[in-house]
């Protein structure tokens, strides 16, 4: 893994959405009309896309992301941990901001005591991110990553406009343009949305990542499965963000020029580690963590 320590920063560009999650943690997931008691409620920074931005960067990278948050305390409390480890934010921080009725993105998520989790988004400002505020060429940078929290026409902007390394994790799944999926290097799906989306991964020309969870994930080429990796064992806390946190991984291993094998093992690694504490961006590890699990 020595080859992949000493080198210059990559340059990410993250276009997605930001959230405040509202995290209950109670001993199992409620069923339809079931009241549990909770034991408590966090109130945590995330959104996919700012999960996947703060993982990037605690890989190493440079990390800049579009994304927008609403005039109220959720943006501020959403955005906080990306400007203190140095996310340029560039589209919440320009001087015509939104109106100030339009509220910030809010997750509601319940934690079980396995640390399994389901998730109710309310997008808010995600839904104002459309592609008139995007720039017109999207340059300068190594990789660009999207996910499907913001309006689908700006992920298809965003396709048509970047010139770097362009990523879709296809999350929550929706039939993508086709031109999304010509321009995609990199598709990222987990076992339920490759099943729902599978006519038209199984046709994309560039890489397919499905995710498994536990059992690791594994590259599908024209509906083949062509390499797989399992994570490295740890004791899991909270599984919410670990996914996203595979992503960031799987980016900056593509751009380190890993193998498909060493690639996937790299972001399992990632996503592993992210599930040994509680919090979607607070438990990202850092590269050098990673390398120490991969050694």
């Amino acid at each position: 893994m020595s080859a992949h320590r000493h080198r210059a920063p990559h340059r990410i560009l993250v276009v997605g959405s930001i959230n405040l999650d509202l995290v209950v943690t109670a001993p199992t997931i409620p069923a339809p009309g079931q009241t549990l008691m909770g034991s408590t409620l966090l109130r945590r920074p995330g959104g996919k896309g700012a999960n996947q931005a703060l993982a990037a960067r605690r890989l190493g990278a440079e990390v800049t992301m579009f994304g927008l948050v609403g005039a109220d305390s959720d943006g501020l409390d959403a955005t906080a941990l990306l400007r203190r480890e140095g996310v340029f934010l560039p589209l919440i921080d320009a001087p015509d901001g939104l109106p100030d009725d339009i509220r910030s993105g809010v997750a509601v998520i319940t934690v079980d005591a396995a640390g399994e989790n389901t998730i109710v988004v309310v997008p808010g400002a995600n839904d104002r991110l459309t592609p008139e505020l995007l720039p017109e060429t999207i340059t300068g940078y190594d990789a660009v990553i999207c996910q499907l929290e913001v309006p689908m026409a700006t992920v298809a902007a965003v396709a048509a406009r970047v010139d770097g390394v362009f990523c879709v994790n296809a999350a929550p799944a929706a039939v993508l343009p086709a031109e999304v999926v010509r321009r995609a290097d990199l598709i990222v799906v987990n076992e339920g949305e490759y099943a729902d989306l599978r006519d038209q991964l199984d046709a994309a020309p560039g890489l397919v990542v499905r995710t498994l969870g536990a059992a690791g994930a594994e590259t599908v080429r024209s509906g083949a499965v062509t390499a797989s990796a399992r994570p490295p064992r740890v004791e899991v806390v909270d599984t919410v963000g670990a996914g996203d946190a595979s992503v960031a991984g799987l980016v900056v291993g593509m751009l380190d020029g890993r193998t498909d094998e060493d690639l996937l093992a790299f972001g399992c690694a990632v996503g592993a580690l992210t599930t040994t504490k509680s919090g979607a961006q607070e438990a990202t590890p850092t590269l050098p963590q990673v390398l120490a699990v991969l050694d």
